[in-house]
């Protein structure tokens, strides 16, 4: 259970420090500014087409989503490696993981009294299947449930807060999407519903892991729109009955075996130093995964890309890094640092990973020890982004548990958390210029982290 809700909350203990730190405009130093040869070269050549926007698109159009499990995963496990192999990384492999295997289902939700409608709905990742028709009963507050949920369905109306970053708001509310419908399970409640985690709306559901923290207390639990819990809300609040029917069908297989893909540039004169670059490959059922994760898959196969194609050779590896089964289970970050434990052979100097969205360049997080993130510093210095303490994304804390140096790339969120884990995340949301200068953030970033001692 930890392990999950680090996952949904990984970057929420950065996200309130930044507002003290200058905004930056969505774009790099100028290139004319940078000093360095080699680094001007990586930013203007990701800086100079859509080849990231372009990989995306094949990789949305052509795979689409990828939920650990399926079908979609596994081919995308196979696009990946040859994605890596078409950059020029020195090595290409894959490491096996088992991971979680979920399927949603033929699914639905109605409102019967005091009027039909049908409710736009999914259901949350791990709901078991069911078939309900009960009373609602609105919660706003999770400590103060009590024995009116009992026999009933309950409302979460617990809006997510607009916050800049968006993800600290996220942070804030998603407990209740987590911990809510097994908590309301052992008060009696017969299913629940979530109202979306999302500060703006057109009739959108957004889905997402829910954990059960016994097998007794699995009952049905969907997400529905803003729009339909609040009106949902209001009834109740005048004291009008409202009765809601729902029907899930999810059905939890035993676990699958999955794969985390792996490329790397070999360090000309420090090979057994890493310098990690990630994202993870998986996504939800519904959409085509293409904020999450899927823009942070094309930079880092970009940068390795960028990089080879300049000839520029690194002291460090540049090692590419794409985990699976981050979305329901964090299977892939775990296996990986299992695998890779310090040793003396190898050692990883640092872990980045890109995880939330393709948006345009604003910050950095660093979790280290203060000598490293010195070194992170003056490394990232020349790119001209802010740098906060915090950390990187849920994929990498396992390797910071175990001393490696930890950053998060933290592009202009403003905006997804309205498609976030909805059928909606689609590539066509995806700016190329923005997708493009983080591209070249990931990629500088990378050089100087092999580079600078």
């Amino acid at each position: 259970m930890y392990v999950l809700l680090f996952s949904a909350l990984m970057m929420v203990g950065d996200a309130r420090a930044v507002e003290m730190v200058p905004a930056v405009d969505g774009r790099l130093v100028a290139t004319a500014e940078v000093t360095d040869a080699q680094l001007r070269s990586i930013l203007e050549r990701a800086r100079s087409d859509h080849s990231a926007w372009n990989r995306l698109a094949d990789l949305c159009d052509n795979i689409g989503a990828r939920l650990a499990g399926s079908v979609g995963l596994q081919r995308a496990v196979e696009w990946s490696v040859e994605q890596l192999k078409e950059a020029g990384a020195d090595a290409v492999w894959t490491e096996p993981v088992m991971v979680p295997h979920w399927e949603r289902g033929a699914e639905s939700a109605r409102m019967i009294e005091p009027r039909q409608q049908p409710l736009t709905m999914l259901g949350l990742g791990g709901t078991v299947a069911g078939s309900v028709e009960a009373e609602v009963v609105v919660v706003r507050d999770l400590d103060a449930m009590g024995d009116e949920v009992r026999d009933r369905i309950v409302l979460f109306d617990i809006p997510m807060e607009k916050t800049t970053p968006a993800v600290s708001g996220y942070g804030g509310a998603v407990g209740v999407r987590i911990h809510g419908p097994s908590m309301a399970a052992k008060l009696g409640a017969k299913a629940t519903m979530l109202r979306s985690l999302t500060t703006r709306s057109l009739d959108t559901p957004h889905t997402g892991v829910t954990v059960y923290s016994a097998p007794e207390y699995r009952i049905p639990a969907i997400a529905i729109t803003v729009e339909d819990a609040a009106s949902m809300a209001r009834l109740v609040d005048s004291g009008v009955t409202v009765r809601v029917s729902i029907t899930t069908s999810g059905v939890t297989h035993p676990d699958s075996e999955s794969h985390n893909v792996i490329g790397e540039i070999r360090g000309e004169s420090k090979p057994h130093e890493v310098v990690l670059i990630g994202a993870h490959l998986d996504s939800w059922d519904v959409g085509q995964g293409a904020h999450d994760d899927g823009s942070g898959v094309v930079e880092v196969i970009e940068a390795l890309r960028i990089i080879k194609s300049l000839g520029l050779k690194p002291k460090r590896t540049i090692r590419v890094v794409l985990f699976t089964n981050e979305e329901n289970g964090l299977r892939g970050g775990l296996a990986y640092a299992e695998t890779h434990r310090p040793r003396r052979k190898e050692k990883h100097r640092a872990a980045v990973e890109s995880d939330l969205g393709g948006g345009a360049p604003r910050y950095w997080s660093a979790g280290g020890t203060l000598v490293d993130q010195a070194w992170f510093a003056r490394a990232a210095k020349p790119l001209g982004m802010p740098v906060v303490e915090g950390g990187g994304g849920a994929d990498i804390k396992p390797l910071g548990e175990q001393g490696v140096l930890r950053i998060g790339f933290r592009p202009d969120d403003s905006a997804y958390f309205d498609i976030h884990h909805t059928r909606a995340d689609t590539v066509d949301k995806v700016d190329p210029d923005a997708l493009a200068e983080a591209t070249a953030a990931m990629a500088g970033l990378a050089w100087q982290l092999a580079n600078v001692d």
